[in-house]
Formats: structure tokens, sequence, C-alpha cells
């Protein structure tokens, strides 16, 4: 029985217990990940299970479903943060946390992230790329500053698409997962320090 590490709001991680739901979550990720959300069907995701097609239809009508639920888990931090950036000073040091959480967050829902790159087709006309903006635009207005020059703002955002990238597009550096994590952390955050400074001087 598998089990997914989940970020929580403060940087940690949390086991999830196994269950049933929990289980179709961790196969179905998986097989979307492996051969694409579109060529994935529920019968496979049952086999892979060991269940029947019915069992799978006590906790999912469609494969949507599943995927919805995948996502509404693993983003969930994503909104804590955000709640908790709203109720923050709009300092550098709240944006430093926020930048720092949100690295872990990511790392805590790799696989989901993984697919999403990978799937972007099927994600686009799916529900999920619609809330995963929405999201996105809820952390983007806690990190940016609306008075800042529009080159400020732009490395503000710039800051949370870089923690993105670096699950995707360094895999080939000659380093361990987790001194990656930390060095493109340490140039995330270094934007929006610089972005802040940049405000505050002028």
């Amino acid at each position: 029985m598998s089990a997914r590490m989940v970020g929580t709001m403060d940087g940690t991680k949390q086991q999830r217990r196994g269950n049933t739901r929990q289980r179709i979550q961790d196969v179905a990720l998986d097989l979307f990940a492996q051969q694409g959300y579109e060529k994935t069907s529920l019968r496979e995701i049952a086999e892979s299970l060991d269940v029947t097609k019915a069992a799978l239809y006590y906790h999912f009508k469609t494969k949507e479903e599943i995927l919805v639920s995948i996502f509404d888990d693993l983003t969930q931090p994503i909104l804590d943060l955000t709640e908790w950036g709203k109720q923050q000073p709009h300092t550098l040091e709240t944006k430093q946390e926020i930048v720092r959480r949100y690295s872990e967050i990511l790392a805590g829902a790799a696989p989901l992230f993984r697919f999403m790159q990978e799937n972007q087709a099927a994600v686009r006309e799916l529900r999920v790329g619609e809330t995963f903006k929405d999201r996105m635009q809820g952390l983007r207005e806690i990190i940016v500053d609306p008075d800042a020059a529009l080159v400020d703002q732009i490395r503000s955002v710039s800051a949370i698409f870089t923690l993105h990238a670096g699950m995707f597009f360094i895999q080939d550096l000659d380093a361990t997962p987790e001194e990656k994590r930390k060095a493109v952390l340490e140039v995330a955050t270094d934007m929006v320090t610089q972005a802040h400074q940049r405000t505050k001087a002028t």
C-alpha cells in the first residue's frame, strides 16, 4: 500500500494514511504519469488495484473525479499558504517565507506537478487547469507589490515559476535532488529580495 507525502502549511511533510480512496489516487496518478491521462482507463486503474470497477465506482465515477481529488488534496497547502500570507505584513521576510514554504509544497506534491507538466493539453481542458490558475493568482497577489515597477512585479512572479522550472529543467545537473531544490530556492529568494529592495528604494 503506497502513501504520499503531503506538504503542510509550516513547510513540514506528513504521511498520508493509506486507505482505499488514497490508494486509488496513488495508483491513478502513477498511471496518468506513466502513460498519459487520456490513455489511462478506469478499468486499468481498477486492475492495478486488484479491485472491481464497481468498487472503484463507489469512490469515483470518472477519471476526472480522481484527478480533481488528487489535485484538491495536494494543492490545499497552496490555499493555506495564501491565507497565511494575507494575514502577514507585506515585508521582505514574509515574501521570503512564502517562497520557502512554496518550495516545500512543490517537493511534497512533486508527482502531481510532474503529471501536470507532462500532460499540459489534458490539464488545460480539465477543471484542475483553471483551478490551478486561480491558486497561482492568489499567491501572486500576496508576493507582488502593486506599486512596484513592472520589471519588479515580473521579477517577483518569476520567482514562483523559477521554483516550478527547477522541478523539470535541471534534472540532468550533477547534484542530489535536495541540493538542486535548495539552489533553486536560493535563486527564487534572491529574485523576490531584489524586487522588494528596489521597490522600497524608489
